[in-house]
């Protein structure tokens, strides 16, 4: 049948066109993102939000890494500091990063762990028997999401470094420095402010955060610091001048639980059924179960 009107025509013409463009759907259509470029993309999928939730997870999965060295027995201090530029340092005791190559990637240890996802030591028994963060994706993903991200690794009596730029790319290859007898990591992030909607870190959200992970880590010292200009007060000396101080926290809790209870009574100013705090800890050492209650 043909139309009376050539508008009609061409009306007709054009939605078929785009019929065909929309059903249009086969393998050219599927996209590959690669590495990181995933994480940039979809950033909520790996840590909720680009919120400040989003943005302060960051934090925890840099932190949870630290913590899962003390879970394993040889890191005891952690150390968080907001910067003066609103970049994060977390600094711990560990054992360091590995940094010799990796034998399938080809690269630094290093490297591989954060700029390739799912890459870590908590998949196959070896690295760590209790751990937290997600699983191998934390530092990578901190890394994709950030305009800059430094880490400074000591282990093998030497000091090694490396600087990734936005999207978790390696300025060089880590860099060999000078000799130390310590060993740890180091990790400054810059959050990509292309990427979250707030850059700017709040201190008592990270405050209350760290001080319940001391609380459930008996011994572990956690301390958090902002180096930020906005965040200096002002308190009274000693000697009745005024004094300028900024935020910090040092918290560290040896019987863990029992001072946790013992603090939400103090600040709930429970009315306290009994005055001895009953605790029970144990451990299967060949079922890798451990509980403290």
């Amino acid at each position: 049948m043909t139309s009376e009107n050539p508008a009609d025509e061409t009306s007709t013409e054009s939605v078929r066109s785009t019929q065909k463009v929309n059903n249009d759907y086969g393998a050219d259509e599927i996209q590959v993102l690669e590495g990181l470029e995933a994480v940039r993309k979809r950033p909520g999928m790996y840590i909720g939000s680009t919120g400040e939730r989003g943005l302060h997870h960051l934090v925890y999965e840099i932190v949870d890494n630290s913590v899962d060295e003390a879970l394993a027995g040889y890191c005891d201090t952690i150390k968080v500091t907001i910067l003066p530029d609103g970049a994060v340092r977390v600094i711990d005791n560990g054992r360091g990063i590995p940094v010799d190559i990796h034998k399938t990637e080809g690269k630094s240890t290093v490297e591989v762990v954060l700029t390739v996802l799912h890459a870590g030591g908590k998949f196959g028994g070896g690295g760590y028997a209790v751990s937290g963060g997600l699983h191998g994706v934390g530092s990578s993903v901190v890394n994709a999401l950030s305009s800059r991200l430094d880490v400074e690794v000591k282990r093998q009596g030497r000091v090694w470094s490396q600087t990734y730029r936005t999207g978790g790319v390696p300025e060089a290859p880590l860099a060999e420095g000078g000799e130390t007898e310590e060993t740890g990591t180091t990790i400054t992030f810059w959050p990509d402010d292309t990427i979250f909607e707030t850059i700017d870190f709040d201190y008592d959200t990270l405050r209350t955060r760290f001080q319940q992970t001391a609380f459930l880590n008996k011994g572990l010292r956690i301390t958090l610091s902002d180096e930020r200009p906005s965040s200096v007060y002002v308190v009274d000396g000693p000697d009745g001048t005024a004094e300028e101080k900024q935020p910090h926290d040092d918290f560290h809790y040896e019987r863990g639980l029992v001072d946790y209870v013992e603090y939400l009574n103090r600040v709930r100013k429970a009315e306290v059924v009994n005055e001895e705090i009953i605790e029970v800890e144990s451990e299967d050492t060949d079922r890798h179960i451990s509980l403290e209650l």
